[in-house]
């Protein structure tokens, strides 16, 4: 005969109910990262409903629904989205030994988490710019490549973090001369994407830009003849090399401050923190683990060599958004 089960056995099956499943909201458009949800729910048995979007819409629709969000997680790329994030007080301070021992502090804040890093290096054109006039970010304002430098909005997310570590590092005198020294030299109009920088600078429409390593290992890994053409044309440097460092951004994410089922949040936060998930979160966008043990196999990262990266918390990024819009806004780079 079946016994009636106690008050404490029917609360711990309506716990286990509810963190049964997992409300993601995610900025991330990459396919493999099916492999790295399917493989949760595999390892858990927590089903992930997921609803990806732009950035600016799902953080939109995170406020909307206020106190009845069904969102437990917010997953997007960049530092500065991930700080909108914190500004607007969506996420939830995370206690966890597995995010603190995993996770460099760098690459972490109170209430989100970095799970993959990219840097953003310089291009040139190795037919009209040399190697060597090219080594420092502070170069790019340099009169000697006037009318040769090609950029994306100064108001978008990677260029904001680019300046903001420019202004941590080296204040905000010399963040403004170097943004007008950058606006001076432009071979045209700030437009496009990493992806048409990296073009513009192979066609010799300018002789150099910068652009996330994301998008030059994307090209070096394509077999389309364009591609391969383009990327004969390109060289790429590490900058700042002897000095701070190269600019490094993240993709991460946190925990909803309304998460319905904050359990299975913070597990799936620990999990995007495992060996197994690091790889396939890092690899599938061709990116870096954020924890320092993993590796991964990726000819077109491995093809640009070591590299120094800036160690400047991301939280510093965050800190100096606002700043490094006023200053691209009077310098004129828009």
């Amino acid at each position: 005969m079946k016994l009636p089960l106690s008050f404490a056995a029917l609360a711990l099956l309506a716990s286990t109910a509810q963190a049964a499943e997992l409300n993601l909201y995610s900025a991330r458009h990459y396919q493999t990262d099916e492999a790295l949800y399917s493989n949760f729910t595999k390892q858990t048995g927590i089903k992930i409903n997921r609803i990806e979007g732009k950035e600016d819409e799902l953080l939109e629709r995170i406020r909307n629904e206020g106190s009845n969000s069904p969102a437990d997680i917010f997953l997007t790329v960049d530092a500065a989205r991930l700080a909108k994030a914190h500004e607007l007080g969506l996420f939830a301070p995370v206690s966890s030994k597995i995010l603190e021992s995993r996770i460099p502090a760098h690459l972490r804040t109170e209430d989100w988490f970095s799970f993959s890093t990219r840097a953003r290096v310089i291009v040139y054109n190795k037919a009209t710019v040399k190697a060597e006039d090219v080594q420092n970010y502070d170069d790019l304002a340099n009169p000697k490549l006037k009318g040769k430098f090609c950029s994306r909005s100064g108001s978008h997310p990677y260029n904001l973090s680019l300046m903001a570590s420019v202004i941590a590092n080296q204040g905000e005198a010399k963040a403004e001369e170097w943004a007008k020294g950058m606006v001076a030299n432009f071979a045209r109009a700030p437009k496009g994407g990493d992806t048409d920088q990296i073009k513009a600078v192979a066609a010799g429409e300018c002789g150099v830009a910068v652009s996330n390593t994301y998008y030059v290992a994307r090209l070096l890994r394509s077999t389309k003849p364009e591609d391969v053409k383009t990327m004969e044309k390109i060289g790429i440097v590490w900058p700042n090399q002897k000095t701070s460092g190269t600019h490094i951004n993240v993709s991460g994410g946190g925990m909803l401050k309304t998460a319905p089922n904050k359990a299975a949040a913070v597990r799936f936060l620990e999990y995007l923190a495992s060996d197994a998930a690091q790889a396939y979160f890092a690899d599938g966008n061709n990116e870096w683990p954020a924890v320092n043990s993993v590796k991964i196999a990726n000819s077109a990262l491995d093809s640009l060599g070591k590299f120094k990266a800036d160690k400047l918390p991301v939280k510093n990024l965050a800190m100096y958004q606002a700043k490094a819009q006023i200053i691209y806004d009077r310098a004129g780079f828009r």
